[in-house]
Order: structure tokens, then C-alpha cells, then sequence
């Protein structure tokens, strides 16, 4: 141990949580005990630690959950005087794969709520990107809680999966920018506990980090939206670390396939061939048709951005056909991030016949998508896949089907608010600037309902 200054901290909480020295070295001994650690932690030891000791190795994790659950609110090493913050507010932040996600995930929140400003420019890290393909260790079961006596149930993982629901159609109607704040706090104060809680069954505490996983999938889903991309990789990293502790079958697969769908969005092509291939490796022949097929139209993009055309249009025929496989499968809740399944798959395909140079076929392809949401859930999507059709349209020449299309596109924005679709609507205003030039009226028109909307979110 390292001697230091008398930790203040520490000394106040173990005060707060009313138990003796003894008592407390029984509760860091019981938590090292569910990790499968055996400590001789004491009276004495408690002693030194509030003298300014270092505990080493795990073991202040330990000491940090034994306070949570005593408290009945969630604390980090960081809270108890056992380290800094300084990492948190660096680039590093969010960058790494530990034993404990939620560890990374705190400090993260709490920068988001209290609007600092160096998280929004956050680099996107090609280094980070390569994480998932790396971590092939085990991570150890959770064991903290966040409450004394509290265990945690599927009633408590199907409330947490109905709050993600209503965020996630809130996000899809209305745009990333509406409630944001309170998906943040609504995962730190609600489901980071739960995640530290103890469980009455081990498929409850996989279900519900699979949940949690998913919360900050929607997070990153929301930095995204907003052209956060360093940001979101970060929390996809950590929603990664959530579905790998989950250990459920290829909710980790589904993550990796989402970093090679940003890493293709944001031309960062590194990995992204090898993530998508992974992902489908560890879900093929372990979920429903309909997932898997997810897995396919995500990979056969990747194909097609390698340049490997055949192989590009194989796989994405196969996904569309495993779409008639067992239409009416049950799919995990990790696996409706998006809404139906079809309507990803027809999206995804368009994308693979546009990197290819098919741009009639992906204008039909992006058509279908459009068409295979509910328009009223999923408004903004709906719109952007109008837009891509509407942007196909125009490389092929035909600038009046172009303009029913965005105009139709248009239709689905009002009252969305993403960074995505006002980019969209300038980038059509950009497109329409030579046509308004000569005259043509349908995108005169069409760009002043342009200009109004962007003056009206």
C-alpha cells in the first residue's frame, strides 16, 4: 500500500453508511467473495485505507460497491478518494474496455449533464474501433448494488426495457435532440444501480445488462443524430463491454455490426470489414432468421466497399431471403433498435446496390424501407431513407421524381430535431441550386419549403 494524505472522503462516507470499521471489512470481504477473490480485509485495514492508504489491485472496487449498496446510491472508486478524474476529461475518455463498463459510463453522464463542451469535438478513434475484435476475455458477473437488501427481478429488467421503448420511439419521432438529458440520467440514476444490484436468477442479470446495453446504444444512437462521432463511438464501446458481460448471444455481435455501420457512414473504413464479419460470426446459426439476416445486410456492405461485388450481392440477397424464413419469429429486445427488421434490410441493401453504382435499384430498395416503418414512430428514419431515395433519383437525371420524393421526405420532418435531417434539407437546398437557376419550378418550390422548415426547428 501507498501511504497518502488522510482521505476525507472516505472517511465521511463510512461515517454516512453508520457501520464499524469490522462491519464494513465483513461487506468488502463478501463482495471480493462474489468475484471470486478471497481478501483478509479487516478493522485494521478499513483503518489504513481511511489514513490514506491505496487499497491494491480490485479491491477498491469492492469497497466502492459495499458503500453503494449500504448508501443505496451508486459510487465510484473516484467518489470514495481512491483516484482522479483526470482521465475523464481527456480525449481517453470512454476509449478503453474494462472490468466494469458502468465505471466509464459515470464519469461520461455526468460531463454530459453538466454540458462540458469538451466532450462535443471528441476524434473518432480508429484505434478504439478495434477493441471489440480484441476482447475475447471473460468479464467478470456483476456484483455490486445499488440498494440494501434490494434484489432485482424480470419485473424490474421488463420496466427498464419499456423506459428504453419509450426513449428510443421518443428519439425516432422527435430526433435525437428531445430528451437526451433525461435518457442520461434516466440511466444513471435508474439503471446503473439495477446493473450493481443483486439478482434473484443469473437470466435476470443478463437480461438486464442486456437492457442497460442497450440504453447506452440508444445514447450513442443520440450523439450520432446530433454528428457526434467520437462521442457516440465511445458509448458504442461501452454498450459493446454491457452486451459482452450480458453474455446473451449476439447482442455483443450487434454492437460490433453498428461500429462497422458508423465506421462506413464516416468514411473511416479500418475494421469496419472485420467488425461486420465478427458480429455475424457470433450470431450466425444462433438467433432467429430475421436477425441474422441484420447481421448479413450490414456485412454485405462492407463487401461492397471492398470492392468485392459479387460476393457484396450473394450476401445481401441472402439477407433479404432469410427475411421469408420465419417472418414470424420473436426477436431479442437488443435486436429492434431499429424497428422491423425488413425495413433495415431493405435500407442497408440500398446502400450496397448505391456503393456499387445501381442507383436505380437502390432508389427502389430505399423506397421499401420507407414504406415498411410506421411513419408516426419512426419519422426521421422514414425521412432519411426518403432522402437517399430522393438523392438516387437525382444522380440517375430524373430531378422531377427527385422532388416528389424529397417533398415527401419533408413531410415526415416536422417537429424533428436532428443534426442528420437539417443537414439533409441544406444538402437538398445545395443539390436544387442549379435547377432553381433555371427556372424549374418544382425545385423552386421545393426549396422554400426547405428554407421554411429549417427556420422553423
Amino acid at each position: 500500500m501507498t501511504t497518502r494524505t488522510l482521505n476525507h472522503r472516505l472517511r465521511d462516507l463510512v461515517a454516512e453508511s453508520g457501520l464499524t470499521y469490522e462491519a464494513l471489512a465483513k461487506a468488502v470481504r463478501a463482495v471480493a467473495a462474489e468475484c471470486g477473490t478471497c481478501l483478509r480485509t479487516n478493522k485494521s485495514t478499513i483503518e489504513h485505507w481511511i489514513a490514506g492508504a491505496t487499497p491494491r489491485g480490485e479491491t477498491s472496487r469492492y469497497l466502492a460497491v459495499a458503500l453503494s449498496r449500504r448508501l443505496g446510491r451508486l459510487l465510484t472508486t473516484a467518489d470514495l478518494g481512491l483516484d482522479t478524474e483526470q482521465e475523464a476529461a481527456s480525449d481517453t475518455i470512454g476509449l478503453s474496455l474494462g472490468a466494469d463498463p458502468l465505471d466509464a459510463l459515470l464519469p461520461m453522464w455526468r460531463y454530459e449533464l453538466d454540458r462540458r463542451s469538451f466532450l462535443t469535438p471528441l476524434a473518432y478513434s480508429v484505434a478504439a474501433a478495434s477493441l471489440p475484435l480484441s476482447h475475447v476475455q471473460e468479464i467478470a458477473a456483476r456484483t455490486a448494488a445499488a440498494r440494501t437488501g434490494h434484489t432485482v427481478g424480470m419485473p424490474e429488467v421488463a420496466a427498464v426495457r419499456d423506459m428504453i421503448t419509450a426513449f428510443s420511439e421518443m428519439d425516432e419521432r422527435h430526433g435525437g435532440q428531445h430528451g437526451r438529458s433525461a435518457l442520461v440520467t434516466y440511466l444513471r440514476d435508474d439503471v446503473a444501480p439495477l446493473c450493481r444490484a443483486r439478482f434473484r436468477t443469473d437470466e435476470a442479470r443478463r437480461q438486464m445488462l442486456s437492457a442497460a446495453s442497450r440504453g447506452v446504444h440508444l445514447l450513442g444512437w443520440k450523439s450520432y443524430d446530433a454528428g457526434q462521432q467520437g462521442l457516440a463511438q465511445r458509448y458504442y464501446v461501452q454498450s459493446y463491454a454491457l452486451a459482452a458481460e450480458s453474455g446473451l448471444t449476439g447482442h455483443d455481435g450487434f454492437v460490433m455490426r453498428t461500429m462497422a455501420m458508423q465506421g462506413l457512414k464516416i468514411q473511416r473504413p479500418e475494421h469496419c470489414q472485420d467488425l461486420a464479419e465478427t458480429g455475424l460470426n457470433r450470431a450466425r446459426g444462433h438467433v432467429d432468421a430475421q436477425t441474422e439476416s441484420l447481421f448479413r445486410i450490414v456485412n454485405a456492405h462492407t463487401l461492397a466497399k471492398a470492392g468485392r461485388r459479387r460476393a457484396a450481392l450473394a450476401e445481401a440477397h441472402q439477407a433479404r431471403l432469410l427475411l421469408t424464413t420465419a417472418p414470424g419469429d420473436d426477436l431479442p429486445f437488443w435486436a429492434l433498435t431499429w424497428g422491423p427488421p425488413a425495413a433495415s434490410v431493405y435500407s442497408r441493401t440500398a446502400k450496397v446496390h448505391e456503393t456499387l453504382g445501381d442507383h436505380r435499384a437502390a432508389a427502389e430498395q430505399y423506397k421499401l424501407a420507407a414504406a415498411s416503418r410506421p411513419a408516426t414512430t419512426y419519422a426521421r428514419i422514414v425521412a432519411l431513407d426518403l432522402v437517399a431515395s430522393a438523392e438516387t433519383h437525382l444522380k440517375r437525371g430524373s430531378i422531377e421524381q427527385a422532388c416528389v420524393t424529397w417533398h415527401q421526405a419533408l413531410d415526415h420532418m416536422t417537429g424533428v430535431r436532428s443534426v442528420r435531417t437539417r443537414k439533409a434539407v441544406r444538402r437538398m437546398r445545395t443539390d436544387l441550386a442549379r435547377f432553381r437557376a433555371r427556372g424549374l419550378r418544382c425545385a423552386t418550390e421545393l426549396d422554400e419549403r426547405a428554407r421554411d422548415l429549417l427556420a422553423s426547428t
